[in-house]
């Protein structure tokens, strides 16, 4: 070992601040005590909820001085490469053969952190060499809540999910839902830590809700809106609703049939209702269908379904179009390009179509390239295959790994922009 390769290995330090942070929030890296222009690996290491392993490494070259600085100085390989302040967060991926369907985006947020260790080693001098002892190593904690927030179940009538609340207030209010079943409070606990009042509403495959996804009432959300619209603690009556996915095209409905929602922000969404009847009122939509001919198998046993749904503009399937024009909200719609699940960049276009010709421009499309289905809160591990809950099978999501972490950044930038920092529909709900 050379003579700067000892002294490195004796006084190296290794700092990331914060050490204990929110889950958005930004990570200064750096390290010191490096031999000049050393070639060092940085590595991640994380543990899920589920107990998964995740890690992502990159190989950097230390300055004159023997310093690094992750967010001036280009990674040389590894996981990603270039000025990436955060690429050892987000080019997280599960070690080994494990299922990779399921997301390490964690439910029980406000009981644990997700927990990452940071290690600087050598830089091994062949690719297949494993890496050798750490030459320092710093912990930190990202949490997707704070303990400020207060949280409470919700048994209210029909009403099942978690109220989130930032201390104080009161607050604009939102209603947050994701197409995949169950209760998952990552995000709404996010954006109460960003001051928003926020209910986490599941609507199948929690407590004593439906098991799988079922013909849906509208009257179900019309009764978690009453009841965010009429907390003391909310900014009322105008609320907003962001969802992904099956989530999106559900608040899509509650802004055309429900009084006061005043912002949409739709990820991935769909226009006409799918897969299940929705009863408005009077009103009923049919579920768009999905054609099971159109889904193709891949060798890995991971299905392909992009194609499988019916075109929402064939007249045949007119009842399922959700009537956006009915809506007085202001829309968000993000759109990851490459989404295999279904052709949301179709979807998008063909509302903002829809809401011109209605003579609106109460809207912003975002639309990202190489982004897939399932765009998260910013540094989120990138799942390129998850399980889907309709039809019960792996299916692709699509997206490229850094294409998809600059969509998942950038996206939440402008959902807080829009929601709450001075933009028209932001205006809405903050009264």
């Amino acid at each position: 070992m050379s003579t700067s390769a000892l002294l490195a290995q004796k006084s190296a330090t290794l700092t990331v601040t914060p050490k204990t942070g929110l889950a958005d929030e930004l990570l200064d890296i750096k390290v010191e005590g490096l031999g000049p222009r050393e070639r060092v690996t940085l590595r991640a290491s994380a543990v899920s909820y589920r107990g998964r392993l995740f890690r992502s490494l990159a190989h950097y070259e230390a300055d004159g001085r023997g310093g690094l600085d992750l967010a001036r100085d280009r990674a040389l390989g590894g996981d990603f490469t270039g000025v990436e302040p955060m690429g050892l967060l987000w080019s997280l991926t599960p070690v080994g053969s494990e299922d990779p369907c399921f997301s390490q985006m964690p439910r029980g947020v406000m009981k644990t952190p997700l927990k990452v260790e940071v290690t600087v080693h050598h830089a091994p001098q062949q690719q297949a060499v494993p890496l050798g002892p750490a030459l320092a190593s710093a912990q930190v904690q990202r949490w997707f809540s704070s303990p400020e927030l207060s949280r409470a179940r919700l048994q209210a009538g029909r009403l099942r999910g978690v109220f989130l609340l930032p201390p104080d207030g009161p607050f604009p209010g939102l209603i947050d839902m994701f197409g995949d079943g169950g209760l998952n409070e990552s995000r709404a606990s996010l954006l109460a830590c960003r001051g928003f009042a926020t209910l986490a509403l599941p609507f199948f495959g929690y407590e004593d809700l439906p098991p799988i996804m079922k013909d849906l009432n509208l009257d179900y959300f019309e009764e978690a809106a009453k009841f965010v619209q009429s907390h003391p603690k909310v900014k009322g009556p105008h609320i907003g609703v962001i969802g992904s996915g099956k989530g999106a095209e559900l608040a899509f409905s509650m802004a055309s049939f429900l009084p006061n929602i005043a912002a949409v922000v739709s990820i991935n969404g769909c226009v006409s209702n799918t897969a299940t009847t929705l009863t408005c009122g009077r009103s009923i939509l049919p579920g768009l269908p999905f054609n099971l001919d159109k889904i193709s198998a891949m060798d890995s046993g991971v299905y392909d379904v992009k194609e499988a749904l019916e075109d929402p503009l064939d007249p045949a399937y007119r009842e399922s179009r959700i009537p956006l024009e009915k809506a007085s909200a202001h829309f968000l719609f993000i759109v990851g390009e490459d989404d295999r699940h279904w052709k949301s960049s179709v979807y998008a276009d063909i509302a903002v179509k829809h809401l011109t010709e209605h003579g609106k421009a109460n809207f912003t499309l975002l639309s990202y390239p190489n982004a897939g289905h399932r765009i998260d809160p910013p540094y989120s591990p990138f799942f390129s295959v998850y399980l889907d809950p309709v039809l019960g099978v792996p299916i692709l999501g699509g997206g490229q790994l850094k294409a998809h972490a600059v969509a998942q950044i950038e996206s939440w930038k402008k959902i807080l922009e829009f929601l709450h920092l001075g933009s028209e529909a932001g205006s809405a709900l903050t009264g």
